[in-house]
């Protein structure tokens, strides 16, 4: 069982020739209304992969708190504990520019009063991995990793959006509690200097991460790929596929929670990073942070073929 304590979003997104600069307005022709929240993003990359998947949030009682419910469970995913608040439910305003970045704001809206609590009673034998973003309240994640922990699941941390205003030991309170970090290179380099540390080559970055908070630290680096660095210090290196990205929005949720359904199926940490990665190059192919989120089927057509 894969346990995702995260954020529901609506996604309104809009193509646009380039971002908007601070101060300025672009047209866009046109939105398109999505499913998203990065917290929902990873339950749904994890089930399509093969994950059982526990789903942990809130929705607003609202037209998008429905639509976004049964968009959940039609995924297969166990909503049982997305709560019903009088809160809207959360929204997501994204542009994506004709070379596939993206730029994203968040109104937060029910996920403000997601509780950590809501996973009493939650818990089975062999919750093995529990999935955390930052898109919900800081004590509550803090509290969310402790209760994983208290069980015995595999804690994995997605330090995005890096919270803001946060203190050195506030965050190691956080990743206390933690067994893998993943963060992409602005995210890793915003967790060094909280840590007091000076960001450098993101391989070194990592390095000093994972040794001052003594836990493995997963880097994505986009065209790149990714590094991991052990406990210990040891450091791997995945290649990402070639590919002509179309929209990046859902990758990094795609890799987490690809990720979680291999740790969760008993593959080790190489395998299941190799896997992530390569299903995270399949999300970018398509238009919207789900859509091209790949099932566990395409995931393995597509590791065959490459090899």
């Amino acid at each position: 069982m894969i346990v995702v304590f995260g954020s529901v979003n609506v996604d309104l997104v809009c193509k646009v020739a380039a971002i908007a600069k601070p101060g300025e307005t672009v047209l866009a022709p046109g939105y398109e209304q999505l499913s998203g929240g990065k917290g929902a993003n990873q339950a749904v990359a994890a089930a399509r992969s093969g994950g059982r998947v526990r789903f942990v949030g809130a929705v607003g009682r609202d037209a998008f708190g429905d639509g976004e419910a049964n968009t959940l469970e039609r995924e297969g995913i166990d909503i049982g504990s997305l709560a019903r608040l009088d809160e809207p439910t959360g929204c997501a305003f994204i542009s994506v520019a004709a070379d596939g970045e993206n730029a994203i704001t968040v109104a937060s809206g029910a996920n403000r009063s997601v509780a950590a609590s809501q996973l009493t009673g939650r818990w089975e034998p062999g919750s093995s991995v529990l999935v955390l973003q930052m898109e919900l309240p800081f004590d509550e994640t803090v509290a969310a990793a402790r209760a994983g922990r208290g069980v015995g699941a595999r804690v994995i941390l997605n330090l995005a959006p890096v919270p803001q205003g946060v203190d050195p030991e506030r965050l190691k309170d956080l990743l206390q509690s933690t067994d893998l970090l993943i963060v992409n290179e602005h995210e890793l380099d915003e967790a060094a200097r909280i840590l007091g540390l000076v960001p450098g080559a993101p391989e070194a970055t990592a390095r000093a991460v994972a040794e001052e908070t003594d836990l493995s630290v997963l880097a994505t680096l986009g065209g790149a790929g990714a590094l991991l660095v052990a406990r210990g210090g040891t450091v791997e290196r995945f290649a990402a596929p070639r590919i002509e990205p179309v929209d990046t929005t859902g990758a990094g949720d795609t890799l987490c929670g690809v990720l979680a359904t291999g740790l969760d199926a008993g593959l080790d940490m190489p395998t299941a990073v190799r896997r992530a990665v390569a299903a995270a190059s399949l999300a970018c192919l398509s238009f919207g942070a789900r859509s091209a989120m790949p099932s566990a089927g395409r995931i393995d057509a597509f590791l065959e073929g490459a090899n």
